[in-house]
């Protein structure tokens, strides 16, 4: 499964402004996507692994789609803060 990371484009930037918001410390932990998840990174560093590769790394001004189905371990290098929404 493939996680997408790449620069928003203006309107993106735009309609994540409405989206939640959430933060969290320098940290490692597992976690599984129900639902596809669209990001903005506003702070802050990650790595994203699967079945112990590395398949994301993500920083501040990014936006990432994670794929429904996704099982995966977040190791947060920088605290993140990110605007975020599920679909």
């Amino acid at each position: 499964m493939e996680v997408i990371v790449r620069k928003p484009t203006e309107a993106e930037k735009a309609e994540a402004q409405k989206w939640g918001t959430w933060e969290k410390e320098e940290s490692e932990f597992d976690w599984q996507y129900d639902e596809k998840e669209t990001c903005l990174i506003l702070e802050g560093k990650a790595e994203i692994f699967s079945d112990g590769k590395k398949i994301a790394e993500f920083g501040a001004g990014d936006y990432v789609v994670f794929p429904q189905g996704l099982s995966c371990t977040w190791k947060i290098t920088k605290k993140i803060r990110k605007k975020y929404k599920f679909s």
